[in-house]
Formats: C-alpha cells, sequence, structure tokens
C-alpha cells in the first residue's frame, strides 16, 4: 500500500515537470515560428516599398501593372461606337479606339477599354480612377481646370458644330435668335452644351441626355426641334436615318486657339502627359489618325449606326 502511494506520488510530482518541459519545447517552437513569420511580414513590407518605389508615377504604374485603362463613351460614331456583331473589348470600334491600341502597343501594355457615360468618363478622369480619357475630347477652360489635355490630335476641315433637326425644319433656323421657339437637346457636360448656353439667347427649354444619338432620337420622335451636335457625327446619323437632317446655315462659333480632339488624363502626371504626347506627334506627322476617321466612317455606314 505504502509503495502504491509512493508511486501516486511521484507521478504527481514527476508528471508535471515533463509537462513543463514539453511546455517549454513548444515555447521554443512558438516563439521560431513566431520570428519566421515576422521575418516574412518585414520582408514583405520591405518589397511592398520596393514596388512603390519603382512605380513613382502613373506612367510607372501603368508599365509595371501590364495594361492601361482607357475610359470611353462609345456612342459617338466614328470616333467610337459599337459593332454588335462582337463581344468583349473587340465590340468597341472607331478611330478613337484604335488610337488607343496604338499608345497601348507603343507603352508595351494591355489595352482595357471601360466605357461609361460622357459625364461619368470626365469625372472617373478628374478623381484618377482611370488612366486616360479618349473620347472626342474638346478643349473647355472648365476640363483643363479639373484635368490634364494632351495636344490635339485631330483637326477637322470645313466640320465644327451646329444643330440636327427634322426635315421640314432645315431652313427655320438661320442664325442664334431663331431658335426662341425651340425646345434644344444637348449631351451633358459636352462642348455643345457650352455653346448652347454661350451662344443661343434664348429658347424654350434646354434637355441633356447621357448620349448625343439620345438627342438625335428626341428630334425624331418630336421630343426636340434640336440637337447639338458634331457635324460629322451628325452626317453619319441623317445618312442612317431619313427624316433628320443638318440645319441650313447655322453653325456655333468656335475659338480656332482651343480647336482639336484631345485625349485627357488625371492632374499632375508629367511623364505620363509627355509620353502621350509624344506619340501624338508621330500621328500627326504620319497622317494616321486621318486614315482611321476615314475607315471608320465607311466602317459605321457599313453598320447602318443610329
Amino acid at each position: 500500500m505504502k509503495n502504491r502511494m509512493r508511486e501516486f506520488a511521484d507521478r504527481m510530482v514527476n508528471g508535471p515537470r515533463k509537462a513543463r518541459g514539453i511546455g517549454r519545447k513548444m515555447g521554443k517552437c512558438l516563439a521560431a515560428g513566431g520570428l519566421a513569420v515576422t521575418t516574412g511580414i518585414m520582408l514583405c513590407a520591405c518589397g511592398a516599398r520596393q514596388s512603390s518605389a519603382e512605380a513613382s508615377n502613373r506612367l510607372e504604374q501603368i508599365k509595371q501593372k501590364g495594361y492601361i485603362e482607357v475610359v470611353t463613351e462609345p456612342y459617338f460614331a466614328p470616333n467610337e461606337f459599337i459593332d454588335s456583331t462582337k463581344t468583349g473589348d473587340e465590340q468597341y470600334v472607331g478611330a478613337d479606339i484604335e488610337l488607343a491600341r496604338y499608345i497601348a502597343d507603343k507603352l508595351g501594355v494591355e489595352l482595357r477599354i471601360v466605357p461609361l457615360e460622357f459625364a461619368a468618363v470626365l469625372s472617373s478622369i478628374t478623381e484618377g480612377k482611370y488612366d486616360l480619357a479618349i473620347s472626342a475630347l474638346a478643349y473647355t477652360p472648365e476640363r483643363a481646370e479639373a484635368m490634364t489635355l494632351s495636344k490635339g490630335y485631330y483637326f477637322a476641315e470645313n466640320e465644327g458644330y451646329g444643330f440636327l433637326v427634322r426635315e421640314e425644319d432645315i431652313n427655320n433656323y438661320p442664325d442664334a435668335a431663331s431658335f426662341e421657339d425651340a425646345v434644344i437637346v444637348c449631351q451633358s457636360g459636352s462642348l455643345q452644351e457650352a455653346y448652347v448656353t454661350s451662344q443661343i439667347p434664348k429658347c424654350k427649354e434646354i434637355k441633356r441626355v447621357s448620349a448625343t444619338t439620345d438627342g438625335f432620337l428626341m428630334v425624331q420622335e418630336g421630343k426636340a426641334d434640336a440637337a447639338a451636335t458634331y457635324m460629322g457625327t451628325a452626317r453619319l446619323y441623317a445618312e442612317a436615318n431619313p427624316g433628320v437632317v443638318i440645319a441650313n446655315d447655322f453653325m456655333f462659333e468656335v475659338d480656332k486657339s482651343t480647336e482639336g480632339t484631345r485625349i485627357g488624363m488625371p492632374k499632375d502626371e508629367p511623364e505620363l502627359e509627355a509620353a502621350i504626347n509624344e506619340i501624338i506627334d508621330e500621328i500627326i506627322e504620319s497622317g494616321q489618325f486621318e486614315e482611321w476617321m476615314e475607315e471608320y466612317s465607311e466602317y459605321a455606314r457599313s453598320l447602318g449606326i443610329e
């Protein structure tokens, strides 16, 4: 009995010692594991700092990530429009889309097209969400304040801005004063909207839409009398849609010093701006963009683009 009591006492004394030994071994393992995790975190942090240091500006970020995001409103033929027979990014076609591809190729990255309404195209660039806006952007002082605008890359001859009207009204609007009883529609945030508000002294009402083609449709349906528009786009639409025409005689006055279609970029990115302007110099010298405009004008006609 005494022997059994000694054995029991032995177990009670030695057992915890063994347990404490195991605990010490586990503590050492955990400490070693913790050191490894800490070292890993430190290495990751160093790697992140190094990566951040490598991409010190947006141009470097684009090259580092391997793609460029270009935002556009794809309802402005022949610059940008949709070929419904295609899918994915391939459905977005036009002269501006070719320019976007050319830029991506020059930078050695993949092109990713982001389609948005026009007002969102502008705000997404001013907020720095995307890399470039290539969407037939014209110069305005307000845009130049909110974003960086590239050099002009397309200067249309014998084009300009005017109105699309119903065929029976072709001669009803010879000057700005003649719109007094007209309902005018224009794309929100566009240069046409600025022209309407600054050059038409009085009209019955101004309606705003997200896409120029929506304004054209309103004129066709009698919901508006005149749609302010770029002439090239209006001409393509009128060719595909009997019953609407470009109003005779009237054209908006355009400041020659601000002419030219441009690319929008987030502010304070001089490296990106320099790279884009260099590419624009190339396509101006080669006449490439004019060729794209001719090609995609025909393309749009073949699709009956509205």
